[in-house]
């Protein structure tokens, strides 16, 4: 069986420091975590669990901090974690098969899901697949100050395991654009630091400025295609917030130059129409985001209710605008299944009921 390293870097994490590292079981066959400026009781708590704990000072530079860690991990594959992340366990018994079933020829690189957002229900509604065991050697290297990546290499393998994200305080907020800007001024953005650059501003409310550092990505001939189409969606929002209407929806429809619609971007396009109260185009790209919903735009962001509940609920409302009440109706409870016990979906299912609607009768080819 293959050898794994966990390797994290922290830093004042004593309030989930025990619930990640108790999470990880005995999947990992040596923990590392280097310390990267704590004030608190979080080297106490990895004491808990590993004798290998070390400092390194912290100097704006993911990147480098992770590699300090990684360096120090002997296993055959370098495996990480931030101090907020947690394993579930049936995802724990998935990853100790996966170790268990690994053999000649090894994958370099295999990527996992990341789930960073919940409803309230905690199912996961934002999602992502990240890099997360890396096979241990001179390519196993981390890049990048901030939003640090491990660029791939050799053989890579996806795996249908996920990781979740679960933060209990909210970091420094103004720290990656601080970086990314510093960047920028002493050496110049990289394509994909000039991405989240323009991220980081409209985070900030800096929607010129984002506008056109997304744009200036948007120009260079070697982005990420998930990337593009990310920036294309982002670029809208920022124009909307500058009432620039008509250039938020050329924002959107130029992602069209980078790949089929994702149902993200659909959704993003039928709500521009809905707003506009062109209800029976809004409709077309809301079933559109239905219809590419499992199929499209596996490898970037995924908001996984731009894949069903959120398209649903829009054609519900857009088919109850347009007259065809059945329609509307049967939509509704079309989103229902996809998220079961929503209020939204309840107060629609009555709304029908007292006008004498019977959604059976609205299903598409009926009514």
């Amino acid at each position: 069986m293959v050898s794994v390293s966990l390797c994290m870097i922290v830093k004042n994490e004593e309030d989930v420091l025990e619930r990640c590292l108790s999470s990880v079981g005995d999947f990992a066959d040596e923990i590392i975590v280097v310390d990267t400026g704590s004030a608190d009781r979080t080297e106490e708590i990895a004491r808990r669990f590993t004798d290998q704990v070390y400092t390194f000072e912290w100097r704006d530079d993911f990147a480098a901090a992770r590699n300090f860690a990684f360096r120090k991990g002997h296993g055959e594959y370098l495996f990480w974690l931030d101090a907020d992340d947690v394993i579930p366990e049936e995802e724990l018994l998935k990853l100790k098969q996966l170790k268990a079933m690994l053999a000649e020829p090894l994958p370099d690189v295999i990527m996992m899901k990341y789930a960073v957002s919940f409803d309230e229900t905690g199912r996961p509604i934002f999602t992502f697949f990240r890099e997360r065991l890396v096979r241990n050697g001179p390519l196993a290297v981390w890049q990048g100050r901030v939003h640090e990546v491990i660029p791939s290499f050799g053989r890579v393998m996806k795996v249908d395991i996920t990781i979740e994200h679960h933060k209990l305080k909210t970091a420094d907020s103004d720290r990656n654009l601080r970086i990314l800007t510093d960047m920028k001024q002493k050496e110049g953005l990289k394509t994909r630091d000039q991405y989240y650059y323009g991220k980081e501003l409209y985070y900030h409310e800096k929607y010129e400025e984002a506008s056109q550092a997304l744009a200036e990505f948007l120009e260079r001939p070697d982005g990420w295609s998930e990337d593009q189409i990310d920036a294309c969606r982002y670029r809208s929002y920022c124009l909307h917030q500058l009432s620039r209407e008509r250039e938020e929806l050329h924002s959107l429809v130029s992602a069209l130059e980078f790949g089929v619609p994702r149902p993200e971007l659909c959704c993003d396009i039928g709500w521009w129409f809905y707003r506009k109260e062109r209800f029976a185009e809004a409709a077309w790209w809301y079933r559109q985001a239905l219809r590419n919903g499992k199929t499209a735009g596996t490898d970037g962001f995924i908001q996984e209710d731009c894949r069903g509940y959120i398209p649903c609920l829009q054609l519900c409302v857009c088919f109850d605008r347009m007259g065809k009440k059945g329609l509307a109706a049967w939509y509704n409870e079309l989103a229902e299944r996809f998220k079961p016990g929503t209020e939204v979906c309840e107060r629609n299912r009555k709304y029908f009921q007292q006008i004498g609607v019977n959604a059976r009768q609205g299903r598409p080819g009926v009514s």
